[in-house]
C-alpha cells in the first residue's frame, strides 16, 4: 500500500480509479498504471521519500549502480542513502510481464543530486499485482549513464 500523503497521490488515484473501473467490467492499461506509478514514485523520492516504503515489500530488490539491496527495509536504507535529489522523466517504455499481473517499465531521465550537475539516469521496474488495482515493486534496477 501506498501511503497517502496531504495531496492526494497520483497511484493512490490510480489505485481507486481502477477499483471503480474494474465494478464496470474495465480496468485501467498498463500505460495508465506505469505513467500513475512513474509520477507518484519521482515526486515521492524528491520530496518525501518516505512515501515510498510501501510500494516495496521482502521480496523486493533493488540494484542501485550494480549492488543489490533485498527487501523493504534494506531498499529504502539506500534510497534514504542518496540524500536530495530532483528527478526529471524524458522517455518511459512500457510492456507486459511474463504474466498478466505484472508490469515492465523502463524510464530515462535526468537527475540533480545535492544540488549538483543534473546527470542522465535509466531505471527498469517490474510492478507485480498484489491486489485488485494495487501494484508493489519487485524489482528496481537503477544506473547513472556517464559521457552522454
Amino acid at each position: 500500500t501506498v501511503e497517502k500523503s496531504s495531496t492526494k497521490s497520483h497511484l493512490s488515484h490510480c489505485r481507486r480509479r481502477k477499483c471503480r473501473t474494474a465494478a464496470a467490467s474495465t480496468t485501467m492499461s498498463a500505460e495508465d498504471v506505469a505513467k500513475a506509478f512513474t509520477q507518484h514514485f519521482y515526486n515521492m523520492f524528491d520530496t518525501n521519500i518516505e512515501g515510498l516504503a510501501g510500494l516495496f515489500n521482502e521480496t523486493s530488490m533493488l540494484t542501485f549502480e550494480g549492488q543489490q539491496h533485498q527487501g523493504a527495509v534494506n531498499i529504502m536504507t539506500k534510497l534514504r542513502g542518496v540524500g536530495p535529489v530532483k528527478h526529471t522523466v524524458k522517455s518511459m517504455d512500457i510492456q507486459p510481464s511474463a504474466t498478466p499481473t505484472a508490469i515492465i517499465i523502463f524510464v530515462t531521465g535526468m537527475i540533480q543530486i545535492g544540488g549538483d550537475n543534473p546527470l542522465h539516469f535509466c531505471e527498469m521496474f517490474q510492478l507485480v499485482e498484489s491486489g485488485p488495482g494495487a501494484y508493489y515493486v519487485h524489482n528496481d534496477v537503477f544506473r547513472l549513464n556517464y559521457g552522454l
